[in-house]
């Protein structure tokens, strides 16, 4: 077990995302020190364990850049400041010590900060797999929870499946890559991506999409009954949904 250490700064910021990042610079504006902590090994959030290479439209004055040199910005904008990083930490304890927040990580560390600053998103987090038997084997070979590089995925005929608007995004960023795409989504879903797939029908000439369910096939693969009325407008780069 790590021996316990004990820091005294003035801000503890919990989550080493892009949001946890900007508010050290914004403390560091202001002769404010930090400390961030983090479950994952690395700075970055789900930018860097999810889509380090997907491209990233909202971010003012940057028209479009990947995940990841978005957060090797952020990192050289604060390295001025000099902060400190706990990784591959939980924060297991919060309590209130005389003028002071005192947290206390998975790894034994103690932090005594002036404020905290939560800046955890959604938590820590892991691969949501579907309900499939023994899909463990296929991981890592035909089966991807997220894409650290696309060119991986070079000419190959992928199967995009989810719910929200990372699915569509992917299938956006990897319709250029690919030899072709198949979305796959829930029909609840549909009406949200009309708006996404409108302005992109023009990338994604190569994708369908469709709604369907998933079962298992015989022998070494997956099997996804579709029903190609979904979305066979997209194929003609109709601009709405049908």
């Amino acid at each position: 077990m790590t021996e316990a250490q004990d820091f005294t700064t003035d801000v503890a910021v919990i989550g080493a995302g892009p949001v946890g990042l900007f508010a050290v610079f914004e403390c560091g504006m202001l002769k404010m020190r930090c400390h961030l902590i983090d479950a994952l090994p690395a700075i970055g959030g789900q930018c860097t364990a999810l889509y380090p290479e997907k491209p990233i439209y909202d971010i003012p004055a940057a028209p479009e850049l990947s995940a990841a040199e978005l957060i090797d910005r952020l990192h050289r904008q604060i390295a001025p400041f000099a902060p400190q990083f706990h990784l591959d930490q939980r924060v297991v304890a919060l309590q209130r010590v005389g003028d002071t927040w005192e947290l206390t990580t998975s790894r034994g560390i103690r932090i005594h900060a002036r404020a905290v600053i939560l800046a955890a998103g959604a938590g820590a987090f892991g691969p949501n797999r579907p309900p499939l038997a023994d899909i463990e084997a296929y991981e890592g070979r035909c089966v991807h929870y997220l894409v650290t590089e696309r060119a991986r995925f070079r000419g190959q005929r992928l199967v995009i499946a989810g719910g929200g608007d990372s699915a569509v995004d992917w299938a956006i960023a990897l319709a250029d890559e690919a030899a072709e795409v198949h979305l796959v989504q829930l029909a609840a879903a549909h009406s949200r991506l009309a708006c996404h797939l409108a302005s992109a029908s023009g990338r994604l000439r190569k994708a369908s999409i469709a709604s369907t369910s998933w079962s298992r096939r015989g022998g070494s693969g997956w099997s996804f009954p579709i029903n190609w009325r979904a979305w066979k407008a997209m194929a003609y780069g109709f601009p709405a949904w049908r």
